[in-house]
């Protein structure tokens, strides 16, 4: 589907909500409800939303007006969503150190876009950008979130590049799927479970391919702006307390 930007409807703001509604299924999936194929479906649907956050940290990167405001906020939400974080992940337990959040995971990842942008000495920058990554493995999305932000970067400005980003996103994240899944499941079992983790950033790529426009809501701009920072550590506080509230 090649369709012109005129022609695609999806504004970045629709694209966002989605993901955000997305992410909502995966994390009730993952506290609240037993295997089967709802908590497939709602799981598989969730993992659109970090390489859609990917993607727009990197271009919110392009066309900031302030980098620095931009990290900002970033750390900001990384130290609001933290709690959150843990209370709605831990089981047994009232709270307990879940690992860092996504939010965390998105500041390592803007810190890679400066470090790539800014430093000019080669062999310094890619042992930053690997420190950076290393770090990642304390935080959600370990090393997949920066090495698909180091992709989104190499492709931008090209269509046929940010194809293949998206291509390679997609079998790196069913590879590090089947590679987990090697010792707790049958190879058909394990095959079929990749195959389908594949399928959120499969729908990913279809919305912001085919159908985002590159531009903004032109209505309440400012309230979609704070919206999508605010949902991620308001939604995880809430259903932290109603786990607990359920006694799980």
């Amino acid at each position: 589907m090649n369709l012109s930007q005129k022609e695609k409807r999806w504004s970045k703001d629709v694209v966002k909500y989605i993901a955000m509604a997305a992410m909502l299924l995966n994390h009730i999936a993952y506290i609240f409800l037993p295997e089967g194929i709802l908590f497939e479906i709602f799981l598989n649907l969730g993992y659109l939303t970090a390489v859609t956050m990917c993607y727009f940290l990197v271009e919110g990167y392009q066309y900031t007006h302030s980098k620095k405001k931009y990290l900002q906020r970033l750390v900001l939400f990384a130290f609001l969503s933290q709690i959150p974080y843990s209370l709605a992940f831990t089981s047994g337990t009232y709270i307990e150190f879940h690992g860092f959040s996504m939010m965390t995971t998105l500041v390592l990842c803007f810190l890679i876009l400066l470090t790539a942008e800014q430093v000019k000495n080669k062999p310094v920058r890619i042992l930053l950008i690997v420190l950076m990554m290393l770090l990642s493995l304390f935080c959600d999305w370990a090393l997949l979130a920066p090495i698909f932000t180091l992709l989104f970067l190499w492709a931008k400005n090209s269509d046929g590049r940010l194809k293949l980003a998206f291509l390679l996103c997609a079998v790196l994240f069913g590879l590090v799927n089947f590679a987990g899944g090697l010792t707790l499941f049958p190879l058909a079992i394990n095959l079929r479970n990749s195959f389908f983790s594949m399928a959120g950033i499969g729908l990913a790529a279809f919305c912001i391919l085919c159908l985002y426009n590159g531009q903004r809501a032109k209505r309440a701009q400012n309230f979609s702006k704070w919206f999508f920072y605010l949902f991620y550590p308001v939604h995880l506080l809430l259903l932290g307390i109603i786990r607990i509230a359920a006694g799980l």
